[in-house]
């Protein structure tokens, strides 16, 4: 609470989007939610009848080792929690935002969503999105796989993230792990991004490029550079 969460804390916001990977509001607010949503998450008594673990701890939890990559006992000493606790928060935890915001974030655009980001990026880019890699550290990579994750100018192994974003930074596709020594071309024929386009399930969505009408799915419309 002092290094983060009281008025006055300890670390500014800064320093707490750089070990959460995301700023304080988002992770409040997904505090809050998940605590509404899960009685786990919510403050109870344990069998000693003492005071369990405040959500704040199990969400902290969960996020350190999804924004890190730390196993579920590194936090041990900070706080004071359990290995086989830490994994359940991580386990719940997902489980609890998969449950929350799967319906509204963790889905394919619509032919309606689809025809909203037309409309904000024809008249600038006459374009859909831009696709994209970048790179993230890896951490705890084991010994065994630094070969794969190294790549020329990078001093630490890395995991490729692949991700499509629309103008107001939403991210319509993630791909994330493939290793950092592929290039993105490799990177792209691993990716689910033309799925329902090859089996013929991706809603139909015509655009036009150059002045051309291209009459594809959505998937093919997300693959569009904006150069």
């Amino acid at each position: 609470m002092a290094d983060y969460f009281v008025k006055d804390p300890k670390y500014k916001e800064d320093i707490f989007r750089h070990r959460f990977h995301m700023s304080k509001r988002l992770f409040l607010k997904i505090v809050s939610d998940v605590e509404a949503n899960d009685s786990w998450f919510q403050e109870a008594l344990d069998a000693r009848g003492r005071k369990g673990f405040t959500p704040l701890q199990k969400v902290t939890s969960a996020i350190k080792q999804l924004a890190t990559g730390s196993t579920p006992d590194e936090n041990d000493g900070y706080l004071h929690m359990a290995e086989r606790t830490s994994r359940e928060c991580l386990e719940y935890f997902c489980d609890t935002v998969c449950k929350i915001y799967a319906l509204e974030f963790l889905r394919r655009p619509t032919s309606h969503d689809m025809a909203l980001l037309y409309e904000a990026h024809e008249e600038k880019h006459h374009l859909f999105g831009s696709l994209d890699c970048t790179y993230f550290v890896w951490r705890m990579c084991p010994t065994k796989y630094l070969g794969q994750y190294m790549r020329g100018g990078h001093r630490y192994p890395n995991v490729i993230l692949e991700a499509v974003a629309s103008q107001d930074l939403w991210l319509w596709h993630a791909l994330r792990g493939p290793p950092s020594s592929q290039n993105d071309i490799n990177v792209l024929q691993q990716s689910p991004l033309f799925l329902t386009e090859r089996n013929g399930t991706a809603p139909k969505c015509p655009f036009y490029v150059n002045s051309h009408l291209y009459k594809r799915g959505h998937s093919s419309c997300l693959t569009i550079i904006v150069l």
